[in-house]
């Protein structure tokens, strides 16, 4: 894989670890206001941006090194 493709995926490895964390801490606190609907969306959406973050490390562990 060349440098930039592994660049390019570090960085938007970096960008969606945030993106979930931040989707994380607004479904915590939805939840600490009761307002169980939108924590279950922002979890659901925070689940799904998880997975790809796995997805690209394996991708990143088995052809970048």
């Amino acid at each position: 894989m060349q440098q930039k493709t592994l660049d390019a995926l570090f960085r938007v490895y970096a960008k969606l670890e945030e993106i979930t964390n931040e989707l994380y801490n607004l479904a915590d606190d939805a939840v600490d206001e009761g307002n169980f609907n939108d924590a279950s969306i922002l979890q659901a959406r925070a689940n799904i941006l998880y997975e790809q973050m796995e997805n690209i490390d394996v991708v990143i562990s088995e052809l970048g090194g």
